[in-house]
């Protein structure tokens, strides 16, 4: 912790009659303290400068704050609430005075502290002198006055708002005030003589029992302190029972304890607003996740990069999915769409959506296939704080988060069974429970769905309900493979390859009709997201001209009436950079076929061609050519994403 010397242009501080601080109420640090604060608490005053004022007055801290914020706002300020605990162990009441020091901007508050009890003697002395000068008269002048404080003091006690009763040493009830009776429905004739912790505090706010010995009342004159307790609870002569804060303070005899005097207040009210304020802040707390996890779905929307902006082709296909999101778009029906991976059904999903009257809320989208068995309700309707092991904080749902808007469910066949019911009801009703929550919540929600699973079989092998089929497949749409469409693959590529040029910072290219014959010829298991990659790809190795070997990945897919351009060796001819490096990359890629991809070895690709393994392999690296894409294994089609 950074502390401050006092500088010596405020050494003035020591010349005060009273104990005083000089403090920075913004950084909680004392400036300056002078001799007589010293005294006040038995230090010196230099061991106080520097350090933190609040560690002066460490169970009133809240009081403190309050109270300088009030200084800096007014300019002065007036308080007997606070304490200083001396070091031998005393408690001193202080009556504090406190005023702004330095500009407006300064947050330099200056205190001045008085030993209340030695206000008191002091008074009491200036009396005793002025009456024993005054004479009989004055004397009885005074008598008077006391006659008329006691009479003001009376009709004080009745006045007051809270609570007050006094107790003697033995815990007996001496008096209690209007308002206490009030509060507590007892008399004050059936509280005297009672010992009032059996009458009014004898147990917690569960009921358990509260001991005698355990009592903070007791325990203000039994320790000769004052106790505050800010939350506990007293009980009603009826047997009702009210939260309370409340503050015993001994009464001493010559030093000695003979009783004690409480001042309580029912804090029903305060805490009746706290719990409501709580739940106002829980609830915008909810909707700023909500709006938050809103924006950051959509900030996940804009920043995604999909396989098209727009539905591209002209084959008759691609127009028969068109004609039908035109149909259904409009409506709220629920919409399922089959089709391979890769196939793009989500871009189906999203012109569905972008057509509806949905479209100025969110499209949130689940890839059912990605989330964990157990946290698929959690996922879809949320939960709340402490439902299970982990949930340190309420969480917004899918549903919740799509509510007026449209939910696609991709992969929904990978919902398992013991919970496809509970989606069902959610697409009956609109209505569900968050995890660990009995409150039941409405939405408005459209549901598109898509699944690359044959769910007619799934529905007769009892794997998925029948009845959630029919509740989805209300408007079924197929997306066509790509190899039932192949009139469309020469757009899709050339999009594929502007988009690519453009993302890699190339030089536009353009796809040649040659090129587009070889990409027909491919049955593309992958469909168009395998044509992207494929495309992606080649501009990457680009060096002049595509790489007829790779473009298509099955050369048997190849059209026959294609065929290598002949290889010109010395015939006069001579040949360009570009044209000996494809001879020589054509040339290595046959001798990795006749090999099945092995380089080492006695029938490997090195041997063959009779030259080094490691050179094999630098000509290999140089010419971005991967041997093991040449090993003998079956066709895999890549992976959904």
């Amino acid at each position: 912790m950074s502390t401050k010397t006092a500088d010596p242009a405020i050494e003035w501080i020591d010349h005060l009659p009273e104990a005083a601080l000089l403090v920075d109420a913004g950084e909680d640090l004392i400036i300056a303290a002078n001799s007589a604060m010293g005294r006040m608490i038995g230090t010196s005053r230099r061991s106080l400068t520097g350090t933190p004022c609040t560690h002066l007055f460490p169970d009133q801290r809240p009081q403190l704050i309050a109270f300088t914020e009030e200084t800096l706002f007014r300019g002065q300020g007036w308080s007997r609430d606070f304490m200083l605990q001396h070091r031998d162990g005393n408690t001193v009441e202080l009556e504090v005075s406190s005023s702004r020091a330095g500009e407006a901007e300064s947050l330099n508050v200056l205190l001045l502290l008085r030993d209340r009890q030695q206000l008191r003697t002091l008074r009491e002395r200036h009396e005793v002198n002025h009456y024993h000068r005054g004479g009989l008269l004055e004397w009885r002048r005074v008598e008077e006055l006391f006659k008329d404080m006691e009479r003001e003091n009376q009709l004080i006690l009745h006045a007051v708002g809270e609570g007050i009763y006094g107790v003697d040493a033995e815990g007996r009830a001496t008096f209690a005030n209007p308002a206490a009776e009030r509060m507590l429905g007892w008399r004050m004739d059936e509280l005297m003589g009672r010992v009032i912790h059996r009458v009014m505090h004898h147990s917690h706010q569960d009921g358990s029992l509260y001991p005698l010995k355990e009592c903070p009342i007791y325990a203000a004159f039994r320790d000769v302190s004052v106790k505050r307790v800010g939350e506990d609870w007293f009980w009603r002569k009826d047997g009702t029972g009210f939260p309370v804060e409340y503050t015993s303070t001994p009464i001493l005899d010559n030093g000695h304890p003979v009783g004690a005097v409480v001042v309580f207040r029912d804090i029903s009210p305060r805490l009746q607003s706290q719990n409501e304020l709580q739940k106002a802040l829980e609830e915008v707390e909810s909707l700023k996740h909500r709006l938050e996890m809103e924006n950051a779905y959509l900030q996940e929307e804009i920043s995604a990069e999909y396989h098209f902006h727009e539905i591209f082709g002209q084959s008759d296909a691609i127009k028969a999915i068109v004609r039908r999101i035109g149909m259904v778009a409009p409506t709220d029906a629920n919409v399922l769409i089959t089709g391979e991976s890769g196939t793009g059904k989500e871009l189906i999903a999203r012109a569905i959506h972008q057509s509806s009257t949905r479209r100025d809320r969110p499209l949130i989208r689940v890839n059912c296939a990605a989330i964990a068995k157990d946290l698929f309700e959690s996922e879809f309707f949320g939960h709340v704080k402490g439902a299970f092991t982990g949930a340190i904080s309420d969480r917004v749902g899918r549903f919740e988060l799509a509510d007026g808007g449209t939910l696609f469910l991709d992969e929904v066949g990978e919902i398992p069974l013991e919970l496809q019911g509970k989606l069902l009801r959610v697409l009956q009703d609109q209505q569900f429970e968050r995890v660990g929550d009995n409150r039941t919540r409405a939405v408005d929600v459209r549901v598109i769905a898509a699944t690359n699973r044959e769910l007619k079989t799934e529905v007769r092998e009892k794997t998925f309900r029948e009845d959630l089929y029919f509740r989805l497949n209300v408007f079924p749409i197929e997306s066509v493979p790509l190899r039932r469409r192949v009139e469309d693959i020469p757009i899709l590529a050339q999009e594929f390859l502007s988009r690519a040029c453009q993302k890699f910072n190339r030089p536009a290219l353009v796809l040649r009709e040659q090129e587009a014959e070889i990409l027909k010829a491919y049955q593309w298991p992958g469909n168009v997201r395998e044509l992207e990659n494929v495309i992606e790809r080649q501009v990457i190795t680009y060096d002049g001209s595509f790489d007829l070997e790779t473009l298509a990945p099955d050369s048997r897919s190849r059209p026959a009436s294609y065929q290598h351009p002949p290889a010109r060796h010395d015939n006069g001819e001579l040949m360009t950079e570009n044209e000996l490096r494809a001879l020589e990359k054509r040339n290595l890629i046959n001798a990795l076929r006749i090999s099945e991809g092995r380089i080492f070895g006695d029938d490997g690709a090195a041997a063959l061609l009779q030259i080094k393994p490691t050179t094999l392999t630098s000509r290999l690296k140089k010419l971005r050519v991967d041997a093991r894409q040449y090993r003998t294994q079956p066709h895999q089609p890549p992976a959904p994403v």
